[in-house]
């Protein structure tokens, strides 16, 4: 499959929306969420509010987040393209796993924005937001890799609980920790748990 190149116009609004986005995550980190306007961020692009709106229509909380794409295709990657041999259960271990509050050992970039977000109730919220939109093609996935129909009860159920994971556990002293202990739980049970 050809992948085409992206015309001037797709180009230009990518461009807009990643200054938008730079521009959000730096005001934000700056002087909070809460200290920062729309038009704030819309000034320092040199665009209109009503431009920012139309990139970005989810509002203010989606502007330093991709609207979920690359989070929704790495995520059923990581199913679909697992080694030979790994379960589904620990390719989406592995992949939380080197996600936002659930890396050993960010940059301070990816420090810095996941706190932020992680701090701050709007941007956790639509964070979450983002997680939950991927539960109907996760669960598909699923399916699909259990050779199971693709309303399977235990692929949907699976999928959602990974899914609340990240807003679950983001709280925790050691999240990395509770991360391993509540997959331990998914794939083994209460009775494969000490």
């Amino acid at each position: 499959m050809t992948v085409e190149p992206l015309g001037r116009r797709e180009r230009k609004n990518a461009q807009t929306r990643q200054a938008l986005a730079d521009a959000a995550l730096r005001l934000f980190l700056e002087r909070s969420y809460e200290q920062v306007s729309v038009k704030e961020i819309a000034d320092a692009v040199d665009i209109s509010v009503p431009t920012v709106f139309k990139h970005v229509p989810d509002g203010k909380e989606a502007l330093i987040f991709d609207g979920g794409v690359e989070r929704r295709e790495s995520l059923l990657a990581a199913v679909r393209e697992r080694p030979a041999g790994m379960s589904v259960m620990s390719a989406l271990r592995e992949f939380m796993s080197n996600r936002g509050p659930f890396l050993t050992d960010p940059t301070p970039e990816i420090r810095r924005r996941t706190e932020l977000i992680m701090n701050t109730p709007d941007l956790r919220d639509h964070s979450r937001k983002l997680w939950i939109r991927c539960e109907t093609p996760l669960a598909e996935a699923i399916a699909t890799e259990l050779g199971r129909d693709a309303d399977d009860l235990t692929a949907r159920a699976v999928a959602r609980y990974v899914l609340e994971i990240p807003q679950f556990l983001s709280d925790e002293a050691d999240p990395r920790a509770a991360l391993d202990a509540v997959f331990d739980l998914l794939e083994h049970g209460l009775h494969g748990t000490s």
